[in-house]
């Protein structure tokens, strides 16, 4: 029977090491195709462990199968100011839904939900008006695109998300079947509480 904690403060800390695993393991599939790294993860997750930061973890047990983050938009600024700069949307009025990873045998059983229920509630608990998460841009005929891959845009749209017209950052990591880190574009969506 699986079921979903929301962690904050000291209580994020003791679930980093998970988080980063399962980050490793879910973002190795497409659309991400991420040759994770251990050091890279501990140092990311970080921005996790400051005020107004959530966890909404999914539990099978004891053993934590799913995760979802977000924080306040602010303390991404390096990463989003430039994709925002154009944007009416003050960064401290958006709460940034982050990941969203989940082992494959239970997608699909309505944890996608709750990730978005608990940041969402997070963030309206510390005022913010907008929620806001960014999704990879990969091309159509990328060669490893799975032939039954079921791009997530549906449910998105159905929580109220809609995508930002010309709202997208850069990010580079490194793809697992390539020798170096490469920039990827990621597309904003957002949403008003």
């Amino acid at each position: 029977m699986t079921e979903t904690r929301v962690l904050t403060g000291d209580a994020v800390a003791e679930v980093l090491d998970d988080l980063a695993r399962l980050r490793i393991a879910v973002f190795r599939d497409w659309p991400y195709l991420y040759d994770g790294d251990a050091d890279y993860e501990r140092e990311y997750l970080r921005a996790y462990q400051t005020p107004g930061a959530v966890v909404v973890a999914a539990y099978d047990g004891a053993r934590i199968i799913g995760a979802a983050t977000g924080a306040p938009m602010e303390h991404h600024a390096d990463d989003f100011a430039a994709a925002f700069a154009a944007r009416p949307e003050p960064l401290e009025d958006i709460f940034y839904c982050a990941e969203s990873v989940l082992l494959p045998a239970y997608r699909g059983q309505g944890l996608g939900h709750a990730f978005f229920e608990g940041r969402e509630a997070q963030a309206r608990a510390l005022g913010r008006r907008y929620s806001a998460f960014c999704s990879v841009i990969r091309p159509a005929d990328h060669p490893l695109r799975p032939v039954d891959y079921r791009p997530l845009d549906g449910f998105w749209r159905k929580r109220g998300y809609a995508p930002l017209p010309g709202v997208v950052a850069e990010f580079e990591w490194k793809d697992r079947d390539r020798p170096a880190p490469s920039r990827k574009s990621l597309q904003f969506w957002m949403k008003d509480l």
